[in-house]
């Protein structure tokens, strides 16, 4: 076999490495199924100096980007670089070369896919991005092309390995920090884990799934994100009581309000109570899952490890050998910019949910009935009204609501919380995954 499609690859991190193993140990299968042979020519990295411990040739690696860029043997590009500055920088100039690029980069997806999308079909080349969520878990390729027949409904999920490790262990009895701190220590949490538990690398992915469900452009600044850092291991023992786990969520739901000529997007991310009959309330630890609603073809879920080296670059390999035989039969890929649509992002406090609601009162007659009428004030119909424990005059009492605006919710609370008789509103939760 002769025919060989020469690689270079952006980067050496984590995921670098993991697709250099990959590409060197199946090479053969790859050749025989592909008919043609990947190589990865040259490797760009700060210092080509360093110390890799792996068997990687000298030569092969630079710090000189145009040894790639302007190499025109080089027909596809890896960037696993991650960032916008310096990767997109590199993205452009790869497609305005007539480079194909597949990237691993969820910032970038989220933030200019649509002006890399449309720059690679200017320039007749593809961009591939499987690995920018749920890494080696396949989602991308299913949404834009398995599932074309349907209308998504809904796409919902843990797609943050980081913040349900943390909520498994804390369900397990561990408080947060103990959590975070076992965490980091796994390699599973970052040093510094803000992107992770304020919701941000969540936001990124959701946006990126967001967009190819619902054929219209959501950015990650587009999605509202709230964070792990105020659940409680209180919260978590009541939600499962309750026959709930709490997960931190993304969802993104399609909405056609009465009168409206265009659906609204419903695009999220925050801790949430779910059942534990769900199938993502069994997700533990690192792993991710991503249910998927379809008119057609009704619930899916793909799971599988949402993060890691040769996870990732197992999504790397398989965009590059797609790539690659998209190149060698003289065709494009079929993954452009399907974003088609131009449909609004619903307010956060138009966004209707049931909730769960932690609140100490005075222990005192006549106090449930005060509360409630600061709800029924605002339309906030509740289900259910448990008091658990009671000290020093205090009782902790939980509420679950029917389905209410956000803004009518919040707004009686912040009214319970300027009375008296309210010693604190602890928490107010989400309730996701019953039947919309």
């Amino acid at each position: 076999m002769s025919d060989i499609i020469n690689i270079g690859l952006l980067g050496l991190g984590t995921v670098g490495r993991g697709v250099w193993q990959l590409v060197s140990r199946d090479s053969e299968i790859i050749a025989n199924r592909l008919g043609a042979r990947l190589k990865i020519k040259k490797i760009l990295v700060r210092d080509p100096s360093k110390e890799r411990g792996m068997d990687i040739p000298a030569d092969i690696l630079t710090a000189d980007a145009r040894d790639i860029l302007d190499d025109d043997d080089i027909r596809i590009v890896a960037e696993v670089i991650g960032g916008t500055d310096i990767a997109r920088l590199l993205v452009d100039k790869a497609l305005a070369a007539g480079k194909s690029v597949v990237t691993a980069n969820k910032e970038l997806m989220a933030d200019y896919g649509q002006e890399v999308l449309t720059a690679a079909e200017q320039n007749g080349v593809d961009l591939m991005f499987e690995a920018s969520v749920g890494a080696g878990i396949p989602i991308i390729h299913p949404l834009k092309e398995s599932l074309v027949g349907n209308r998504i409904q809904r796409v919902m999920g843990i797609v943050n390995g980081t913040t349900n490790f943390i909520l498994s262990k804390m369900d397990a009895g561990q408080g947060y920090a103990e959590a975070l701190a076992e965490a980091q220590a796994l390699g599973y949490a970052e040093r510094d884990p803000a992107n992770d538990i304020e919701g941000k690398d969540a936001a990124a992915k959701i946006a990126i799934l967001a967009s190819i469900a619902f054929n219209s452009r959501v950015r990650a600044a587009d999605v509202f994100t709230e964070g792990i850092a105020g659940i409680t291991p209180l919260d978590i023992m009541y939600a499962r009581e309750l026959g709930y786990a709490v997960k931190l969520l993304a969802v993104a739901k399609c909405d056609a309000p009465t009168g409206r000529v265009e659906p609204e997007l419903d695009v999220r991310v925050h801790p949430a109570m779910i059942p534990l009959s769900h199938p993502l309330a069994a997700v533990k630890d690192a792993y991710n899952a991503i249910f998927v609603e379809g008119d057609a073809v009704g619930e899916l879920m793909f799971f599988g490890q949402g993060a890691g080296s040769l996870p990732t670059a197992s999504a790397v390999v398989a965009d590059l050998f797609m790539a690659a035989d998209n190149l060698s039969k003289s065709i494009r890929g079929r993954l452009g910019c399907t974003c088609f649509n131009s449909w609004a992002i619903k307010p956060i406090d138009q966004v209707e949910s049931s909730f769960y609601l932690l609140i100490e009162a005075t222990d005192k007659p006549g106090v449930l009935a005060k509360i409630a009428k600061v709800f029924g004030d605002q339309e906030v119909s509740l289900s259910s009204v448990i008091q658990k424990r009671t000290h020093e005059g205090i009782a902790e009492v939980v509420f679950m609501t029917q389905k209410v605006k956000e803004g009518n919710l919040r707004a009686a609370l912040a009214k319970l919380a300027a009375l008296d008789i309210i010693a604190g509103v602890r928490n107010a939760i989400r309730v996701e995954g019953g039947q919309e």
